[in-house]
């Protein structure tokens, strides 16, 4: 979708005297952030204040595909709803970041919550806190869209330091039908051990075309390579044969030609 960095189009009209309020209590040196106190010092460390919480959020309506019930296959129109709800929370919390002058958002988390009162539809929530660099210095993406990144507070600090920085959260999914086995296969295999090829084979198609895709964002906003990368595995109750999977992590670009690695320390926890 064409990203608008003064539009607040898909924003309730609760959420645009949120983004005011922060705008004045920022004047003021105020902020709320969901960063732990570690990570809210190592962010500030990296040179870095945060401005607010900033969120993204769309409700969806979940299509139906039909699937054949003996075929693996991907089912496009389930994997194109997935994403684009995503990506419609993701747009959203990235224009808040821009209206109250962010460089990026930090600590971003992706939820997909299901709600009694809508069968078919899913809410896609993109949450984190929206960050300016205290120098001024660029940090936004090669898209002029403000950075985003799931890394943690430590994780960031680290990153920053080593001379890279991030430039965007990056994902790719992938709903897939695997197959039905027939009866005459499952009672050629019952009591042995063996491995199930048709299984095996439509896992591995659904998660290499998830990072297939999650590598291509990154290719698109210019990065290097990407870190910090999650895949995760759901049905979100389309039946035991339906399964998504999603893959997201954090496109980075190096900022220096010398990586020097932080010498790590020894920290000793002193709970029991």
């Amino acid at each position: 979708m064409t990203y608008d960095p003064a539009s607040l189009e898909g924003v309730p009209t609760h959420g645009r005297e949120r983004i005011e309020r922060m705008k004045e209590a920022e004047k003021r040196g105020f902020f709320t952030s969901d960063l732990s106190v570690n990570e809210f010092l190592l962010v500030k460390q990296a040179g870095f204040d945060p401005l607010g919480l900033v969120v993204g959020s769309s409700i969806y309506h979940i299509g139906y595909q039909q699937s054949n019930w003996s075929q693996n296959q991907e089912m496009e129109v389930l994997t194109q709803a997935m994403y684009h709800a995503r990506e419609l929370a993701m747009t959203r919390m990235e224009e808040e970041a821009d209206q109250v002058g962010a460089d990026g958002v930090v600590g971003v988390r992706l939820e997909v919550g299901r709600y009694e009162w809508g069968e078919h539809l899913a809410e896609f929530i993109a949450i984190g806190t929206a960050v300016r660099h205290r120098e001024g210095k660029l940090h936004r993406a090669p898209n002029n869209r403000p950075f985003t990144s799931d890394l943690s507070g430590q994780d960031f600090w680290t990153l920053l330091s080593a001379g890279y920085r991030p430039v965007g959260l990056v994902m790719g999914n992938c709903v897939y039908h695997v197959a039905h086995q027939g009866l005459r296969g499952m009672f050629k295999q019952m009591g042995q051990n063996v491995e199930m090829p048709n299984y095996t084979q439509a896992l591995y198609d659904a998660r290499e075309l998830a990072m297939e895709r999650m590598q291509a964002e990154a290719e698109g906003v210019q990065a290097e390579g990407i870190v910090g990368v999650q895949l995760q595995e759901r049905s979100h109750g389309w039946g035991s044969h339906v399964i998504e999977f999603f893959s997201v992590g954090t496109a980075v670009v190096p900022t220096t030609e010398d990586h020097q690695i932080p010498t790590p320390s020894l920290v000793l926890g002193l709970n029991d």
